[in-house]
């Protein structure tokens, strides 16, 4: 069953030097973007990944052999701040789904963009994360997934475009199964993916049931964002300086200037 869409949805997929959205950047990006229309554009790119201070960033070993992608194969190849602008007008008033997209590769991505100062906005966005309904339904992996709906071994997983064309037929061949409880439209598949709850990305400021903003880890886990921060002033600053996400610091940031 094909997705039944109104506007671009764009799937994507990303690979890494790691799996810490704070500190690991993009190697390799490859999205499918499909059109209302039935029109489709795709594209992979190859990211050199450097720090703030323009120095290239080396890709673990270990990293390497997941994804077969080693320094010297984006010695040569443009930044993220090179294509930052190109990627933004593919994201753009579009649609985004993924695998695992809504807990890793959308956290990481909105990161790059805050890295090199672009603020994408993402906040009229439906996002379709394949995973979940996997997880919910069946919970296995992406190249089980491709298994146990299309019927197929996934070749070159683990390269971003395998991936990327496996999660469309993954995704539609769960329509087609799961039609009597998912509805083929990207606002319902959305809302069954996406957890609602996250102020940021990567979760750790969440709402509570009256729509507050809590602490979702660490000694103030439950607890009001505002009351914590009046109480003890200095875990702002700690979090301002420590390892999360820029996206998650922007969050605390606002939530702050409110209060």
């Amino acid at each position: 069953m094909k997705l039944n869409i109104k506007r671009p949805i764009v799937f994507f997929d990303l690979e890494t030097t790691g799996v810490d959205v704070a500190k690991d950047h993009i190697v390799e990006l490859c999205y499918i973007k499909l059109y209302p229309d039935g029109n489709e554009e795709s594209r992979t790119m190859r990211i050199k990944p450097v720090n703030s201070l323009g120095d290239t960033i080396h890709i673990p070993h270990n990293t390497s052999l997941i994804h077969g992608i080693y320094d010297d194969d984006v010695k040569d190849c443009p930044t993220f701040k090179e294509v930052a602008e190109e990627l933004k007008n593919v994201f753009s008033q579009c649609d985004i789904a993924g695998y695992n997209s809504n807990y890793f590769d959308v956290p990481l991505l909105v990161e790059e963009f805050l890295r090199v100062g672009i603020n994408i906005d993402f906040n009229n966005t439906k996002m379709i994360d394949v995973c979940v309904i996997f997880k919910n339904m069946e919970q296995r992996t992406l190249s089980a997934a491709y298994k146990f709906y299309c019927n197929k071994e996934l070749k070159n997983a683990h390269s971003a475009l395998a991936d990327t064309r496996a999660t469309i037929e993954v995704l539609e061949s769960q329509l087609s199964m799961y039609g009597d409880c998912l509805n083929n439209d990207v606002s319902s598949l959305s809302e069954f993916t996406t957890n609602n709850h996250n102020m940021d990305f990567a979760g750790k400021i969440i709402k509570n049931a009256e729509g507050k903003p809590i602490f979702n880890f660490g000694k103030y886990k439950g607890q009001l964002v505002a009351e914590v921060l009046h109480h003890d002033t200095g875990y702002y600053n700690w979090m301002l300086q420590g390892d999360f996400t820029l996206n998650t610091k922007q969050v605390l940031k606002k939530i702050k200037l409110s209060m």
